[in-house]
């Protein structure tokens, strides 16, 4: 059975993903750093529906919580197939004359040290075995560059950069890195927002009638993990129903 580590997996899309990849046959490794009720929620709904799954708490920002999980991880799963780097700080608007390093800093460590600390502890075997999948989660705003979120903006555009170097330098070991773009996708996190004033506003750019779904999400993360996409390397693969098809 292959396997697969979900980071940020306890809600929101990394939930959705996690019960995917179970759902096509993977042994998945559930990864949080605050919620652990809600991660061994997920196992759980994983173990009912007949799949595997397992629960690994630390923060992927940290190196030596890294270390320390990833042994774990490791340990308990056998070997790892699959690494989905999903997991992302809060992140607000903030007018631009308002924004601080630091705040630049919270979605950078998310999104380029993250990936960095996790793939150090699994690429050597990996190259050594010849096989590997490195999906990572990025957004739409890196093409539309939206105006008070340069911080989450430039993060997850570095995020873009970093796949396609990846892709150059571990692709001759048989190792693809590619990097799914949601659009907007309501999850827990918008519960407290103007959730239906935001679909209003964001509809309107969509050629489909519907906003997009965690499953459009989950569906193409679990493509790009199958054996069907051992070709597709260093791609962005926007999901977000052509909002950026201009």
């Amino acid at each position: 059975m292959k396997t697969a580590l979900v980071t940020g997996a306890s809600r929101g899309l990394g939930r959705v993903i996690a019960k995917r990849l179970a759902a096509s046959g993977y042994s998945v490794g559930i990864n949080y750093a605050r919620s652990a009720q809600g991660a061994e929620s997920v196992a759980e709904e994983i173990r009912t529906a007949g799949g595997t799954a397992e629960v690994f708490g630390f923060d992927v920002t940290d190196e030596d919580q890294v270390q320390v999980g990833m042994a774990q991880v490791l340990s308990k799963l056998g070997q790892l197939d699959c690494l989905v780097n999903n997991a992302i700080g809060h992140h607000d608007l903030i007018p631009i004359e308002q924004q601080t390093w630091e705040d630049h800093w919270d979605q950078i460590k998310f999104c380029s040290k993250a990936p960095v600390l996790l793939m150090r502890e699994i690429v050597g075997p990996w190259k050594e075995r010849g096989s590997g999948r490195i999906i990572n989660m990025g957004s739409e705003v890196a093409d539309i560059g939206n105006e008070s979120f340069a911080h989450y903006v430039g993060a997850k555009t570095a995020m873009v950069g970093l796949t396609r170097s990846w892709a150059r330098d571990l692709g001759p070991h048989g190792i693809t890195v590619n990097l799914v773009a949601p659009g907007f996708i309501t999850v827990e996190r918008h519960e407290e927002m103007a959730k239906d004033e935001m679909v209003a506003d964001y509809l309107p750019h969509l050629p489909f009638n519907r906003m997009g779904l965690p499953e459009d999400i989950a569906g193409t993360v679990a493509f790009l993990a199958s054996d069907e996409a051992s070709f597709i390397n260093g791609q962005t693969i926007a999901v977000n129903g052509g909002r950026t098809l201009a």
